[in-house]
């Protein structure tokens, strides 16, 4: 395994202008090495010396990030023994960096099913809970997200923005904090993913999209609690069902 270059994502900006610090860049990278099996359960570390001439930084900043990583539950260290990478079963992809780091690496199809299933377990529920304790201010939040989508109709991007936005002020209806919590952190993946099959693609499929969405948050206003979970449960299938159809290895 060939670990003297640097990781092809490991770069000195996010995109957006603003830079990225060494440590930053050290963690990205050696987790998306473990992420995508570079680096294998059970595998040792490189020495020190390799990867201070593999990222360029100061000791201090390797092992600042190694910390990190360790803390993240994806390295162990052991007197002795030295660092490994720890088992998958530590790994937390309910934080929003791992989650992060995940979908950057590359969505496969199993990743793309695992999320999928989250999603149907817990977002439904959130609805329903929308459904039971919505105020006012919540469905004005919603049908401001609603306005949002509807204007979006070039930029997969923006959609995806104002798609966040609604799931968010769903989750923020349903007044369970933890439950709020895990949306957010699915949604902010499901956000940099977007591009994979966006709905605005099509103005017959951003129309669909929207109308799909306005059913949810009809459901939630008029408290019909089963209604709102299956609107919601009905959005989730047809996103996952499209994307895995633009993968699909016959077209």
């Amino acid at each position: 395994m060939d670990m003297s270059s640097p990781h092809p994502s490991l770069t000195p900006s996010r995109g957006n202008g603003q830079v990225v610090s060494a440590h930053d860049q050290i963690v990205r990278s050696l987790a998306q090495d473990i992420l995508v099996g570079a680096l294998a359960p059970g595998d040792k570390l490189p020495m020190e010396a390799e990867l201070l001439e593999r990222f360029g930084v100061s000791r201090t900043a390797l092992r600042e990030a190694l910390k990190t990583l360790s803390a993240k539950g994806f390295l162990s260290v052991k007197t002795r023994v030295g660092t490994r990478v720890s088992n998958s079963v530590h790994w937390n992809f309910f934080d929003k960096e791992v989650l992060g780091w995940r979908v950057a690496a590359g969505m496969d199809a199993q990743f793309r099913r695992h999320l999928a299933e989250v999603r149907q377990s817990l977002e439904p529920t959130a609805a329903r809970l929308a459904a039971r304790h919505r105020t006012e201010a919540d469905l004005e939040a919603m049908r401001q997200a609603l306005d949002w989508m509807r204007r979006e109709d070039r930029s997969a991007f923006e959609f995806a923005r104002a798609d966040l936005a609604l799931h968010l002020a769903i989750g923020a209806a349903s007044q369970n904090p933890m439950i709020r919590s895990v949306a957010g952190v699915i949604e902010t993946a499901l956000l940099e993913a977007f591009t994979l099959s966006p709905p605005t693609q099509a103005p017959d499929l951003h129309h669909e999209t929207v109308q799909a969405h306005v059913r949810i948050v009809e459901r939630i206003a008029e408290q019909d609690e089963e209604g709102a979970a299956q609107a919601m449960l009905a959005v989730i299938d047809a996103g996952y069902q499209r994307v895995e159809a633009e993968r699909s290895p016959t077209r």
